[in-house]
């Protein structure tokens, strides 16, 4: 039926099979695409033959085409069936063109849109030519709510931070988690100069869902080299992972990003951490298209405590 393993391999490939998550279940989709297309192929087969005794000609494309939309419906099933499983968390963007963190998380019993009070829009001045490369387009409407399931909240309240900057010039680094997301003076950390970071200590392992930043939305500013990574120890060395980077040239040490640069808003900055697991959280970033310190109001940190 494939002309050849590439053949397969990429029919594979488009109907997500590889993703599965569960090897039992990759192979099972494999071998049912296989058996599918050859018995759609016996079939055409045995009938092109009989037709063409009689003298006539059969298109086997429709039997083809039924083979394959039967394929998809065992991967679509047996898909279900994975996302429904307890306590497995599937992360599915609603629309290539939006940002990951505007993802839904599906395969819980439950979800609901986090409790997320945003402050006042407090931008003034004129806005900055920020020709800044990889620089994301802003949505033109308000963020979408982030569902997550139900019991999820704000762990980093109240929590210790610690930073890399241990004298900041402006405020005290408990202003980060102390719940106020206003930009207004007294409201902010100022860090010195190129690359700083902050680490929050949860206290204890949880699922993380969403990082919400906010560095300063007083002015339509952009900050380089921004990176989160989650942890179980306060030194970042063991299981240590990177839920988002937007550094282009690796200038901060951690790689390359893939994430794209953003203005900052009041909304802050949603990042999807799909639920890992960790008890510290850090952020990096090295300046911003104002000036080359470094700024956060508040981090909220959403998740469930590992039991």
């Amino acid at each position: 039926m494939f002309k050849d393993e590439a053949d397969f391999e990429k029919t594979v490939g488009r109907l997500n099979i590889n993703d599965q998550p569960n090897q039992s279940h990759r192979e099972k989709l494999r071998r049912q695409m296989l058996s599918l297309f050859d018995e759609a192929s016996k079939g055409a087969a045995g009938r092109a033959s009989e037709t063409q005794a009689k003298g006539r000609t059969v298109a086997i494309g429709s039997l083809l085409k039924f083979a394959a939309a039967a394929a998809i419906l065992i991967v679509a099933a047996i898909g279900v069936y994975q996302l429904k499983k307890p306590g497995k968390t599937v992360t599915v963007a609603k629309d290539d063109k939006i940002n990951r963190a505007e993802a839904v998380h599906i395969g819980t019993p439950d979800l609901a849109p986090i409790e997320l009070d945003l402050p006042r829009p407090m931008f003034v001045g004129t806005p900055q030519d920020t020709r800044v490369v990889n620089l994301e387009k802003p949505l033109g409407r308000p963020r979408p709510p982030f569902l997550a399931p139900v019991g999820t909240r704000n762990v980093a309240e109240e929590k210790p931070v610690s930073s890399s900057d241990e004298d900041p010039i402006i405020g005290d680094v408990e202003m980060i988690t102390d719940g106020d997301k206003e930009a207004a003076d007294g409201s902010y950390v100022e860090l010195g100069p190129f690359t700083q970071h902050i680490t929050i200590d949860l206290e204890a392992v949880h699922n993380i869902y969403a990082i919400v930043v906010w560095h300063y939305h007083k002015q339509s500013r952009v900050y380089f080299d921004v990176a989160v990574q989650a942890a179980d120890d306060p030194d970042f060395i063991t299981n240590v992972r990177t839920v988002f980077n937007n550094d282009i040239d690796n200038s901060a040490g951690l790689g390359v990003g893939a994430d794209k640069h953003y203005t900052e808003t009041n909304e802050g900055r949603l990042i999807d951490a799909k639920g890992v697991e960790a008890r510290y959280v850090r952020l990096y970033s090295s300046g911003n298209t104002s000036n080359g310190l470094n700024h956060y109001i508040e981090v909220a940190i959403y998740g469930i405590p590992v039991e």
